[in-house]
């Protein structure tokens, strides 16, 4: 299935669907290969799965290629899913699989070389906007891997903590584990990067 020519503009411009609007397209894939429900669901996807692979540190091409890699698992195991989870749960699971199998393929440290473009966080424009938004990414960095995707999870893509550690193939409760060290993480290095001293409640 060639995935050349679909919509990858930012979420933030297309309306969001429900889970059960994605549903119906992923039944619409199963039953009839309908491509064009195929290209939406792709669309609408993108940019949160490179918005997670990159707080992976992921190289460009890898974010890619685990992309398509994804969306081939969709598109040719979409009668599998059988509505356990939410959609979004069941994508982005398939997606941070292959992303730690590549990882231990190329034997590959998560150290990111070539940036990807955040298109889904909203930047403002202004060199305040700019610097507050490089102070966070900072904060961001200073934790681990299975920390900063929790909250990636957690506030950016909306997932709860059950869903969390369906992705995550992990209890629920180290996914809270996680969310709580990862605050106290933050709360302690981010007044320290901006040069000032005291808790961030």
């Amino acid at each position: 299935m060639a995935l050349k020519g679909i919509d990858t503009a930012p979420a933030a411009l297309r309306s969001a669907l429900t889970d059960q609007e994605e549903r119906e397209l992923l039944t619409r894939i199963a039953q009839k290969r309908e491509q064009a429900a195929f290209r939406q669901l792709y669309g609408i996807y993108y940019q949160r799965l490179t918005r997670l692979l990159n707080r992976m540190s992921m190289r460009r091409e890898d974010i890619e290629e685990i992309i398509n890699d994804t969306f081939w698992v969709v598109w040719t195991k979409a009668s599998e899913f059988r509505g356990a989870s939410q959609l979004s749960t069941w994508i982005i699971g398939i997606a941070y699989r292959r992303a730690l199998n590549t990882l231990r393929r190329e034997r590959l440290r998560p150290v990111g070389s070539e940036p990807v473009a955040d298109d889904m966080m909203a930047v403002p424009s202004c060199a305040v906007g700019e610097e507050r938004s490089q102070w966070i990414q900072h904060g961001l960095d200073k934790l681990p891997l299975e920390q900063r995707l929790t909250l990636e999870l957690t506030y950016t893509l909306g997932h709860s903590c059950e869903e969390i550690a369906t992705i995550l193939s992990c209890p629920v409760n180290t996914v809270k584990t996680r969310l709580f060290r990862a605050r106290e993480t933050l709360k302690q290095v981010l007044p320290a990067l901006a040069g000032g001293s005291g808790d961030l409640s």
